[in-house]
Parts: C-alpha cells; structure tokens; sequence
C-alpha cells in the first residue's frame, strides 16, 4: 500500500494501467481511495471500479467523448440506472488527484479536493468490496486503497 503525500509530476509513472488491487477485509464507512495520475492528453474515457464477487458496487466513469460522468452498479449480469452529470472535471493533458470517501449512505469523490460527484450504495454489504479496478486514459502515480 502506498501513500500519496509527495506532490506529482510529469513522467513519473508508478502504476500501470489497467491497475487492480486487493482491499483487504473489504471497503467499511470511513474508508478512504485516493488516485493520483495524469490524464492523457486526447483522452476517451477512463473509469475506477469498486468490484464485489458478483459484480461492480460503484462504477465512476468519466466519458470525454461526451462531456460527463457516470456512475452506476452493475449486479446480476446486469448496469442499474446510470446517474450522469456535467461538467466534467477533468481535462486531458494535466494532473489529476481523486479522493473516494465511503461514508455510510454514499460515496463522495472529490477531484482535486473539491467534491465532484455523490453516488448512494446500491450494494450495501460494504466489506464484500474488496478490488480497487482503474483502466482507460489514464497514467498513474499513487493509488491509496
């Protein structure tokens, strides 16, 4: 497990993408992920999943081909209502740091340390949340899960 204190910088690339972790005895209330990367600089689309057994708790998923973010579940083979937003917080080309807050009703993501985004549990047996799952265009510095 790392810790993301020192401040980014360009071409420093410590983990490869796509980048899955364990989250050992799961994700609890208080739980904290913090990413830090650079975006590339013509991007599509990249997302974080918060994976269960069965499936995706929390799917965050900036799309730049279409200016927003969506959040959703996927369970029983199955996406649940996606929840899409605008503006879009990031921009290809320059750094990104992305905090995940796991309170006890929702998910807060705030993107350099504004909130961005809420997302209500769907899947609700928090400890049962145990991989971190990051890909698309993206470059990671510092993953804290």
């Amino acid at each position: 497990m790392s810790v993301c204190s020192s401040p980014l910088s360009f071409g420093v690339l410590l983990k490869d993408v796509p980048y899955k972790s364990f989250i050992p005895g799961g994700l609890k209330v208080g739980s904290v992920i913090i990413i830090q990367g650079f975006i590339l600089p013509q991007p599509h689309r990249f997302h974080i999943n918060l994976r269960h057994r069965f499936g995706i708790a929390f799917h965050y998923n900036p799309r730049f081909d279409e200016n927003v973010v969506v959040r959703s579940t996927y369970e029983d083979g199955a996406w649940g209502t996606a929840e899409r937003s605008e503006p879009m917080p990031f921009k290809g080309g320059q750094l990104m740091t992305i905090t995940i807050i796991c309170g006890p009703h929702q998910y807060e993501v705030f993107v350099n340390g504004e909130i961005a985004h809420t997302y209500k549990h769907r899947f609700t047996d928090l400890k049962e949340i145990d991989v971190l799952d990051i890909r698309g265009d993206v470059q990671l510095t510092c993953v804290q899960p």
